[in-house]
């Protein structure tokens, strides 16, 4: 598990490669990811945006952004959590993700919550020991 935390916002994430979803034989590689947000604060919280950063094996990167997650803009309760899980495919065996939030207060101010990097790291990749 990866965490992060930004202000009174905890995130964490648990990737998982997929094997039934991927075909390696054709290079691609695919990857659920787990995501928990923490509301450690004391106001409820609503996560209005998203932002990711997909870097593959050979430094391709990828961008996604939009609102909400999921298809959600979730508010978070003080002491409570919202959990979802996504997905992203990569052309090479490992990659890894990173990104943030746009997190809005119930006092309606704004907060950009980290989103830790975390390694997709596949059976098929090449393992190097330094």
């Amino acid at each position: 598990m990866y965490e992060a935390i930004t202000e009174n916002i905890k995130v964490c994430v648990t990737p998982q490669f997929i094997e039934e979803q991927s075909i390696p034989d054709e290079s691609y590689f695919f990857w659920a990811y787990t995501v928990e947000i923490y509301n450690l604060g004391a106001l409820q919280v609503q996560v209005r945006s998203r932002f990711w950063s997909i870097t593959d094996l050979t430094g391709y990167t990828e961008e996604i952004e939009g609102p909400g997650i999921v298809g959600q803009e979730p508010w978070i309760q003080p002491s409570e959590s919202f959990v979802y899980t996504s997905g992203a495919p990569l052309y090479t065996p490992s990659g890894m993700m990173v990104g943030h939030y746009m997190v809005q207060s119930s006092k309606g101010d704004f907060l950009k919550v980290d989103i830790p990097p975390f390694s997709l790291d596949s059976p098929y990749g090449k393992r190097i020991l330094n």
